[in-house]
């Protein structure tokens, strides 16, 4: 068997074993039977990573890994997660969630993209290294999550050990963006968005209460009336709209590979932001969230019974705060678009991520540039750009002991792709898969040296 064909058998299979786990993470409780099983077959398909990096379990079913390099001055953390999202319903899937099966070149079921393809690409890309008795050129950390779903305390334990054992990294590494096909219309590349800072996740809960009764004789203006009436005054009171730098950047990345009309539009947009800000809105809801912070309500209660009126009804708002608001900017918006006659009550609150470094014309940086120039080996076919994430990850807990943060997952994935995590019919390309772990190993590879030496043991 070749190396190549090794590799595929590994991976695929790999990939395949973890998703068939389901190690579904729900807010008050964790199963320890499916992920004590997931760590089980890990050690079991990874068994150098194992044996030869340091292993400590963080919280309840996390794990952190230390790879020792040839230098300890500029640690690296790589990250991932081990949980997933529950299967609303199993019947929308066209091939069963848990399944992994592999049909027209594709490995199907949940976690493929979110985020065990992460995990099994890292620990491939390390266990071939080990195998090759390959020492990294820096100290490499593995930090894999096991609640980063439900915001979760793993990611917060691994920092306070890396706090703990003195570990400032040059850079971590996290899910985040993709080689992203068809994400920007008009333009004939893919996208390799690097993500520089992540929006902030803070949650409302919205109540309006009333006498209640008896369905045959209403009120008016009751609960659940002005309930309707806050969440259709929040939707016609968007935030203010506007382009951060890393868009600014991206998109000057991008206007040589856009089409007329865009491309002009692109190519100005740092002399003509509040354009580039229409032509985001008017692009679709991808790309609109990239100017703004965001309300979805998600959640509604009112009465219990259809012959009985509702003596309180309330709706949940998760809240996406775009870098340049802060939650106390959020919170007065959205309490004077609802009115006093509805109650806002926080329910978490979490500000945008510091903006990590990034290259642009005018100034590198190296940890950036090396990222980018891996996507350059690995995607030749895709516009490496640094861009604001809009989805959280346990990355941003990171933040705390590392200046350089970054968030990108090296598979190519095609809007549908996108749209299926958290979603139905999630799957991710063998040859995908593959191209993720040749990445990784190049990214390991190319670790630049770094001093002082470590002393010999």
């Amino acid at each position: 068997m070749s190396s190549g064909e090794g590799r595929c058998e590994r991976a695929v299979e790999a990939l395949q074993a973890l998703v068939r786990i389901p190690t579904v993470s729900h807010p008050d409780e964790l199963d320890p039977t499916t992920f004590d099983a997931l760590l089980a077959e890990l050690e079991q398909r990874f068994p150098l990573v194992h044996e030869r990096l340091e292993v400590t379990r963080v919280h309840t079913h996390g794990l952190l890994l230390h790879w020792a390099g040839r230098s300890s001055a500029r640690p690296v953390v790589l990250m991932a997660h081990l949980d997933v999202v529950p299967v609303e319903d199993p019947a929308r899937w066209t091939h069963p969630p848990f399944s992994g099966a592999v049909v027209d070149g594709s490995i199907w079921g949940r976690g493929t993209l979110d985020d065990k393809g992460c995990v099994v690409a890292i620990c491939t890309a390390v266990e071939e290294l080990l195998e090759g008795d390959h020492v990294p050129a820096q100290d490499v950390w593995l930090s894999f999550g096991c609640d980063e779903e439900v915001f979760g305390q793993a990611a917060p334990e691994a920092v306070r050990i890396l706090t703990e054992r003195g570990v400032e990294p040059w850079f971590v590494l996290d899910e985040g963006g993709a080689v992203a096909g068809g994400a920007f219309p008009g333009v004939r590349r893919p996208v390799a968005v690097v993500g520089v800072t992540e929006k902030g996740v803070t949650s409302l809960l919205l109540r309006a209460e009333g006498r209640g009764g008896h369905a045959s004789t209403p009120a008016r203006n009751g609960p659940t009336a002005r309930i309707a009436r806050a969440i259709t005054a929040l939707e016609r009171s968007p935030m203010p709209a506007s382009v951060p730098p890393p868009t600014v950047e991206l998109f000057r990345r991008i206007a040589p590979h856009a089409g007329l009309p865009l491309g002009p539009v692109l190519a100005g947009a740092a002399r003509v932001p509040a354009l580039l800000v229409r032509a985001l809105l008017a692009a679709g809801p991808e790309t609109a969230a990239m100017t703004r912070t965001t309300f979805a309500v998600t959640t509604l209660q009112g009465s219990p019974a259809l012959n009985v009126i509702a003596g309180a009804a309330t709706a949940g708002v998760n809240i996406r705060v775009m870098l340049g608001d802060t939650v106390e900017d959020v919170l007065a918006h959205v309490r004077r678009a609802v009115g006093k006659h509805v109650a806002v009550e926080v329910v978490e609150e979490g500000a945008a991520s510091p903006l990590s470094p990034y290259s642009t014309a005018e100034e590198g940086d190296e940890a950036f540039d090396l990222l980018e120039r891996t996507i350059e080996q690995v995607f030749p076919e895709a516009v490496p750009a640094p861009y604001v994430m809009m989805a959280a990850t346990d990355s941003r807990h990171f933040t705390a002991i590392c200046e350089r943060v970054y968030r990108f997952a090296p598979f190519r994935m095609s809007k549908a792709q996108r749209e299926s995590i958290h979603s139905h019919d999630e799957h991710l390309g063998v040859q995908d898969l593959l191209d993720g772990v040749a990445w990784y190993r190049r990214l390991l590879e190319e670790l630049p040296e770094g001093s002082p030496e470590r002393s010999p043991a």
